[in-house]
């Protein structure tokens, strides 16, 4: 059958009886996403009850609405859905209605910013943040603002790029913010400004450190032997840093050519952080040991072989999925072994396709707009149901709450029911 049609079903999956059909629809549960990465900031959440299969005709489509351009995610909670884009001379924050599409509020701001890649569009990239009554969202030319998230009224605004000297990127700002404490923090790029914290009640700086030059990547959480350190791959090193006053934990040599480094880090079991990118620096592990207060890094393995373009990666187990190849090549759906860069398989048929897993169940979303159910293994990539749902360059992973998922490409959003 062609990867094409409209529904494609590998394997029908197991025959579930009507008591366990009630169970498993008691059971599912509706965890917000409120960042960049969802819950977790890593693509996974504890969303239950999804269809192992769906109907001829694909899965339910419960609203589409034209949006305009960006690959901005939506961050969802409160039945209320936040995302960005751009219109011309415009970059617009909206908040609509999850359960419909419909519009809440809007805020726009003039935007004159032109990417050198105009063909792929002018942005915005970054995901709104959620945290408790406000809203952070960054633009495509730096700009930082809060907003209360419930009127859309602006209550602050730091400029990162014309204000801070911000590392000025040749496709604009795509870092996406992440929430530590009382603070909001983001790369900026630059000397004594690689990392800056404001703080959420007034936007006033909190702290602002290290030298290193700005990526596109977002910064993530993690914690190492009950140390929180602010890991982000930056321009010349992968690095840490105490997120309540910037101080830098560890650093690794990393080459980021142009600098294209779009991917966020990959954290899991084992202290082991993975990273890669474009050009340059290709993939490679890094393993974190704790001793006391001071933290060794050391490269487990590196490959110029593996290169993340953008999107996302996923580690479930020991096993890495994600979709190697730059600009210029083919992207191949790859799954490697996260502690020696083995590669289990590659498959050319799915191209820089974008990930979430929950309920045993990758969500996997390709640049063509077919959406898949998978099961993916160090044996191989067992495709379930898929369904072509968006066309123009799918490009935004896709975001899941409850069993409704959230999807984008570079003209409709729209919501699917997956329960």
């Amino acid at each position: 059958m062609n990867r094409r049609a409209f529904l494609t079903v590998a394997c029908a999956g197991p025959t579930f009886g009507r008591a366990a059909r009630a169970a498993t629809a008691t059971a599912a549960q509706v965890v917000p996403w409120t960042q960049w990465g969802g819950p977790h900031r890593n693509f996974q959440t504890e969303s239950s009850g999804l269809k192992e299969t769906w109907p001829a005709a694909g899965p339910r489509v419960v609203w589409k609405r034209p949006l305009g351009e960006g690959y901005s995610s939506p961050s969802v909670e409160n039945g209320v859905l936040y995302t960005m884009y751009g219109r011309p001379g415009e970059e617009v924050v909206l908040a609509a209605n999850a359960a419909t599409g419909k519009t809440l509020w809007e805020r726009s701001n003039p935007m004159t910013f032109k990417s050198d890649g105009p063909e792929m569009g002018n942005g915005p990239y970054s995901t709104p943040l959620i945290v408790g009554d406000r809203l952070f969202t960054t633009g495509v030319a730096g700009c930082l603002q809060c907003f209360e998230k419930r009127t859309g009224k602006l209550l602050w605004t730091q400029q990162l790029w014309q204000d801070h000297h911000g590392t000025r990127l040749m496709y604009g700002y795509a870092s996406s913010p992440i929430a530590v404490g009382d603070a909001v923090i983001v790369p900026v790029g630059g000397p004594g400004k690689a990392l800056m914290a404001f703080k959420q009640a007034d936007g006033k700086v909190a702290w602002a450190k290290n030298d290193f030059r700005n990526t596109y990547s977002s910064p993530l959480l993690i914690d190492v032997g009950g140390m929180q350190q602010l890991a982000a791959l930056m321009d010349g090193a992968v690095c840490a840093v105490d997120p309540n006053n910037g101080d830098l934990q560890w650093q690794v040599p990393f080459s980021a050519a142009y600098p294209i480094a779009v991917a966020t880090p990959v954290w899991g079991p084992g202290n082991l952080l993975f990273v890669s990118s474009e050009y340059g620096g290709g993939a490679r592990v890094i393993e974190l040991e704790r001793n006391g207060p001071q933290t060794k890094a050391k490269e487990l393995w590196s490959s110029n072989r593996l290169r993340l373009h953008h999107g996302n990666a996923v580690r479930i187990g020991d096993a890495i999925y994600f979709s190697s190849g730059g600009k210029g090549s083919q992207a191949i759906l790859t799954a490697i072994d996260v502690r020696s860069g083995k590669i289990h398989w590659q498959q050319r048929s799915i191209e820089k396709a974008t990930f979430v897993w929950a309920d045993q169940k990758l969500i996997t979303l390709d640049q063509d707009g077919n959406l898949m159910i998978a099961h993916p293994s160090p044996e191989g990539f067992r495709i379930a149901a898929q369904a072509e749902l968006l066309t123009h360059l799918s490009w935004t992973p896709p975001v899941l709450v409850g069993t409704r998922v959230y999807l984008r490409d570079r003209r409709n959003l729209m919501a699917v029911d997956l329960g």
